[in-house]
């Protein structure tokens, strides 16, 4: 039996104990004073020590018996006070019962294990807690619910009947009820249907982590300024000595719901300091592989597609603000034209990052698996010879077992029987 705080660290005005495991409810029972409330149902009951039976709190409890529970054992909820001292008190008390303090990720691994949820679920339940942004949230939301799992299932369904076919053949070719059938059209359609997913692949990699944008130029062109007024809070050093940025620094921002982080780098020119010359690679580096870099020139040319040409300090040349001729006209320091700057910054980011249907798939362990299930489905499409096909099929649906964590060898043996009467 295992116990966590479900909610944030103490002190808070609720605080929710989370218990898990064969014997949660006779541990509660040993608390509460009074009967059990029905499952699913919430009630006001005291808490007392097993031992002692001095009162700990007064608390809301919740049951949820096996298996019509998110781990797929009896769970129950502890809503108490969210006191340091209450909340250690009932922990104190559920260990004297027997339960020990959960490790990290052990409620999803459990709802894993006991067939509640599948990997992609759980990758997906990672994702929802972290999530900062709009598009993260849907995208974790979307395949919490199980959209991979479905089209996974329904890919290793087609695959199972095509294995069954295939090793039929080979192990029962005498038999007058096996068909012949060129299997090449079936296995190269389910090869392009992985194929079609796995072109979301890219997108949901921006919504996880988001786009990069590198603020660039020489020394003293108001980088660091710029930075401070696009994340509107002091993160980054200003002074009028050049090189006072020495390395990388980073900071997240939220543009129109798409996440992204803006890199403010060391200012771009000849240095003798060994320590300046190694930001100054540092900021190429970055820079270079920037979805977008907002150049403060003159400097190192960027390419035009994903450069914006910035004038800062616009309060001392007398310039307008605003967007015009591919520039954007700024001052950092009494915030002139930055609302047009972020609403450019906004609609470029809804450019790369489209806003409709959230990515299927969704992080680089399910992109390589679907990656190497089609590569497999190809090559026994092209096949002729039955036992390299076979094999190739074999390792593919291996793929897509390791995609949800359901890989079962006894799976392709009942599918053979179902379908060819074989046993008679």
């Amino acid at each position: 039996m295992i116990f966590a705080l479900s909610s944030g660290l103490p002190p808070a005005g609720v605080a929710v104990i989370r218990l898990s495991g064969a014997g949660v409810l006779a541990a509660v029972r040993a608390l509460v004073a009074g009967p059990l409330p029905p499952p699913r149902t919430a009630m006001l009951r005291s808490i007392r020590h097993p031992e002692s039976r001095a009162l700990l709190d007064r608390a809301l409890v919740l049951l949820f018996p096996a298996p019509h529970s998110f781990t797929g054992e009896d769970m129950a909820e502890l809503h108490c006070h969210g006191a340091p001292a209450v909340v250690s008190a009932i922990s104190q008390a559920l260990i004297a019962l027997g339960l020990r303090p959960a490790e990290p990720g052990e409620f999803t691994r459990r709802a894993f294990r006991n067939g509640r949820i599948d990997l992609t679920q759980a990758e997906a339940l990672a994702d929802l807690l972290s999530a900062e942004t709009e598009a993260q949230r849907e995208q974790a939301l979307a395949n919490a619910g199980g959209r991979l799992r479905q089209l996974a299932e329904g890919w290793r369904g087609t695959l199972l009947g095509l294995r069954a076919a295939t090793e039929a053949g080979l192990d029962f070719a005498d038999e007058g009820d096996v068909s012949a059938e060129d299997l090449s059209p079936a296995i190269a359609r389910l090869a392009d249907e992985i194929a079609a997913a796995l072109a979301s692949a890219p997108l949901a990699e921006r919504i996880r982590h988001g786009l990069t944008i590198a603020v660039a130029g020489p020394p003293n062109a108001g980088k660091s300024s710029l930075v401070n007024a696009l994340a509107a809070r002091e993160v980054a050093i200003v002074t009028p000595v050049p090189g006072t940025t020495r390395d990388v620094i980073e900071v997240h921002l939220e543009l129109g719901g798409v996440p992204a982080t803006l890199l403010d780098t060391a200012g771009l020119r000849e240095s003798d300091d060994p320590v300046e010359r190694e930001g100054i690679a540092r900021a190429r580096a970055r820079a270079a592989q920037a979805d977008l870099v907002l150049d403060l020139g003159p400097g190192p040319a960027f390419a035009e597609d994903r450069r914006l040409r910035v004038r800062n300090r616009i309060d001392e040349t007398g310039e307008a603000p605003g967007l015009r001729g591919g520039v954007a006209f700024v001052s950092a320091r009494t915030g002139a034209g930055l609302e047009a700057l972020r609403a450019w910054l906004v609609a470029w980011a809804r450019t790369r990052v489209p806003r409709g249907e959230p990515p299927l798939v969704t992080t680089a362990r399910q992109a390589a698996l679907l990656a190497e299930a089609a590569a497999r489905l190809r090559e026994a499409a092209a096949e002729p010879d039955p036992v390299l096909r076979a094999e190739s099929l074999r390792e593919a649906a291996h793929g897509l077992g390791k995609l949800t964590g359901a890989i079962g060898p006894e799976e392709v043996l009942g599918e053979i029987f179902s379908r060819f009467c074989i046993g008679k």
